[in-house]
């Protein structure tokens, strides 16, 4: 049971274990700090703040995902009044968000990870009206890059279906934000 008493490092360090363990409703594989969605864990005096960024600002698991850390707080013993669970929309999450582990873990669940964004300078951001930018997919079962797109959409709005042409097994594919 973490207390009032206990030091504020010792309690953030149980807080953030157990904020950054809650996995993504929607790819389960992952947690939400494997994906990125995890921004912040802060702990007080007044209790503790675990502050998420969805993957985009109409993601229907957000609730799930508030609800799954609050939940995790308070099993770790932070009282139930003073766990708070903030919505940050800016900076807006990207795929590059996604830890090294997160791609790893994607790729072993036959999913093919974004690539990542290519470097870009800091403000304002342009706005080119044109097709995405064509990304090779590597099919994540034998490595092929001739893969193709089947369904632009997958099982939730973040992902594509596609296939591999060369061992013509089917996949869902990240798709790069």
């Amino acid at each position: 049971m973490v207390s009032s008493v206990t030091p504020i490092p010792t309690r953030l360090n149980a807080a953030r274990s157990a904020a950054a363990a809650v996995r993504d409703p929607e790819l389960p594989m992952l947690t939400l700090a494997d994906l990125g969605v995890l921004r912040e864990v802060r702990v007080d005096e007044d209790g503790v703040t675990a502050v998420l960024t969805p993957t985009y600002t109409g993601c229907p698991a957000l609730a799930e995902m508030r609800a799954d850390v609050a939940t995790a707080l308070r099993a770790a013993g932070f009282a139930d009044g003073h766990v708070r669970v903030e919505t940050q929309l800016s900076p807006a999450w990207s795929t590059d968000d996604i830890t090294a582990e997160g791609r790893r873990k994607l790729a072993e669940a036959g999913i093919a990870p974004p690539g990542a964004a290519p470097k870009r300078a800091g403000g304002p951001v342009p706005l080119t009206l044109g097709p995405t930018r064509a990304a090779v997919v590597h099919c994540p079962h034998c490595g092929s890059a001739d893969t193709e797109e089947t369904s632009r959409f997958g099982a939730t709005a973040c992902k594509a279906l596609r296939r591999c042409r060369a061992c013509r097994e089917p996949f869902e594919q990240v798709k790069e934000i």
